[in-house]
């Protein structure tokens, strides 16, 4: 995907705990071991990588990095395909909002490039645990070399997997300032029972507006970088993780199928189609 080259003025970037990970450091066994712990054990999966994590990587930091914005967008191909992504994702959905009338209820996420163990506005957090979003800071987490194990997950190493990576977790940023996080985890909590169910949604509505955001800049789509993004889709479903050991009632992000239909429904470029998704009423 032929994105335009970042501009720092326009991002909010920074790092966390060691800063940005190098190829190859993050390896397949932490963040399935997380997995299994939360399905069959019940255990906390942010918790279950922190600890193998502080086994892997007892040198870790613990303090933010220091390194500027320029620095971090440079220290490696993944990341400054991450910061392009951000920008654009920024443009994108600030003009969604403004086109749609709530431009003023759009707010840009900042990105963090994250290693070893590092702290969140939504607790301790490790690069074992995968990307993701914490909305209580706004910020998405990335450690660039989960790329290379998606690489490997999804059998390609082209750039448009790694950015629908990045678009998802946008897509929850989106869900957080648009008050459709807050309604779920309200769901949730008055029905426990449909809790994984509600988070598959959460997780396939975020999938959709990554493809939303692909299918509103269409123009710059190379050939390709659709079969990318759904095998990279499929790749990350829980039924592919777990390789059916875990019920599908115990799912929390959607199966394969799911999460490359979510994608493919974004793709026609508009975010209303993905309302009906997390639709809880």
């Amino acid at each position: 995907m032929r994105l335009n080259p970042f501009d720092t003025s326009k991002i909010d970037v920074g790092s966390a705990g060691g800063g940005v990970g190098k190829a190859g450091g993050l390896g397949c066994g932490t963040i399935i071991i997380a997995a299994l712990g939360y399905f069959v054990f019940g255990l906390d999966p942010m918790q279950t990588a922190a600890t193998v994590e502080s086994v892997q990587q007892s040198q870790a930091s613990q303090e933010p990095g220091t390194q500027d914005e320029q620095a971090l967008c440079t220290s490696n191909q993944y990341a400054t395909e991450t910061c392009n992504a951000l920008l654009s994702l920024n443009e994108t959905w600030a003009r969604t909002f403004q086109e749609q009338g709530f431009g003023e209820r759009f707010q840009e996420p900042g990105l963090r490039f994250a290693s070893g163990r590092f702290q969140t506005e939504c607790g301790p957090a490790s690069s074992g645990m995968g990307p993701f979003y914490c909305p209580a800071d706004q910020r998405i987490y990335i450690d660039t070399s989960f790329y290379d194990q998606l690489a490997q997950m999804a059998g390609n190493e082209g750039d448009f997997a790694r950015l629908y990576v990045v678009a998802h977790e946008y897509g929850h940023h989106i869900q957080t300032i648009t008050g459709i996080s807050g309604q779920i985890r309200s769901a949730q909590q008055q029905n426990p029972r449909r809790a994984n169910q509600l988070n598959v949604l959460m997780e396939l509505q975020a999938d959709c507006y990554a493809g939303v955001w692909a299918g509103k800049n269409r123009n710059l789509i190379e050939p390709g970088d659709i079969e990318e993004g759904m095998q990279a889709a499929a790749a990350i479903g829980d039924d592919r993780l777990t390789g059916g050991r875990v019920s599908s009632e115990n799912f929390t992000h959607g199966t394969s199928r799911q999460r490359s239909e979510a994608l493919r429904l974004g793709l026609q470029g508009d975010d209303r189609a993905c309302d009906n998704i997390t639709n809880v009423g």
